[in-house]
């Protein structure tokens, strides 16, 4: 009797937890475009990448390649695009795995999306000014350390870092990938207080500069169809990159600019200072940002990037 009301109450309990998973699966339909615009597609390697495109055609190529976390897609660019498409022919893709992208259930590696920032480089681009974000930043820095790298003209890369998890750990990786087991933990994680939390910690210095329309999209990206499987392996360390930063970008003959919030701890502004130092690069400090210094200061950030003004220090 005792192993059948066992056996009764597990059964009533994974029930719950696939209906829970289902109702918290959102229409793809129904995640707005990140900016507002009309998404574009790049057929890649079987992938449907989205990215949007604002701008003159006809000026200078700016690409924009987005950080990774659970909820990462191009909407990091929100608060800035508008402002850089006054300057610049934008382009903004959400990375495979994220945003409108295509999300197989693939194991998502850093050479995946080194490859990917390679090609969307050559096969999109001319020549661009290119902003990367957190370790998209190494991906762009693997993609450059080629034989035959796509050309760029200047690199801007926000608190750049190639490791973001310590270690790879398999066991994380196949849990959160597990049908419905998975996928509920996976919903645990991208709970609207959760991202709000996870915001907070390492995103924005100031509470008050989180908006509910940032949460909301985050939350309604990070319950998409498959949208678990990219993040899985992010959390797990398998979207660590092995390149050498900063010798990478020391050998570079472009400009390389490097942003970095002044109240970072993940990691904190004195990595950046090394990494300016070795990479032969300019540092520029928002003192009074965390992570997202685009998304905190988006004004000042735009007048720093474009020359207008100097946010801190070299």
């Amino acid at each position: 009797m005792r192993l059948r009301n066992l056996l009764g109450g597990a059964a009533l309990g994974m029930g719950a937890v696939a209906a829970t998973n289902l109702s918290l699966r959102q229409d793809p339909d129904d995640l707005p475009t990140p900016f507002g615009r009309d998404l574009q597609t790049y057929r890649w390697r079987g992938f449907d990448v989205a990215y949007s495109e604002a701008g003159d055609p006809d000026d200078p190529d700016l690409v924009l390649f987005h950080g990774v976390n659970a909820a990462g897609s191009s909407h990091e660019f929100r608060y800035v695009v508008d402002e850089l498409a006054e300057e610049y022919h934008v382009l903004a893709p959400d990375l495979p795995g994220f945003g409108h992208s295509d999300r197989p259930p693939l194991m998502y590696s850093a050479s995946l999306y080194e490859t990917f920032v390679a090609d969307f480089l050559r096969d999109l681009s001319e020549e661009p000014t290119v902003l990367a974000s957190s370790l998209t930043a190494a991906y762009l820095a693997a993609a450059l350390d080629t034989p035959k790298p796509p050309r760029v003209r200047e690199l801007w890369l926000i608190c750049p870092t190639a490791t973001a998890m310590p270690g790879q750990r398999t066991a994380i990786r196949s849990l959160l990938r597990a049908p419905l087991v998975g996928e509920g933990l996976f919903n645990l994680l991208t709970s609207r207080p959760s991202i709000r939390y996870f915001l907070t910690d390492h995103g924005f210095a100031d509470e008050a500069n989180i908006t509910d329309e940032w949460v909301e999209y985050d939350w309604l990206t990070a319950h998409q169809p498959n949208a678990r499987y990219a993040p899985a392996s992010f959390v797990s360390g398998f979207l660590n990159s092995t390149v050498d930063l900063g010798a990478v970008l020391g050998e570079l003959d472009v400009p390389v600019t490097v942003y970095w919030g002044g109240a970072a701890h993940l990691p904190p502004v004195d990595a950046g200072r090394d990494l300016a130092e070795q990479a032969d690069a300019t540092l520029v400090v928002f003192e009074d940002a965390d992570l997202l210094p685009h998304a905190e200061f988006p004004d000042e950030f735009v007048e720093t990037v474009l020359g207008r003004a100097s946010a801190a220090e070299a």
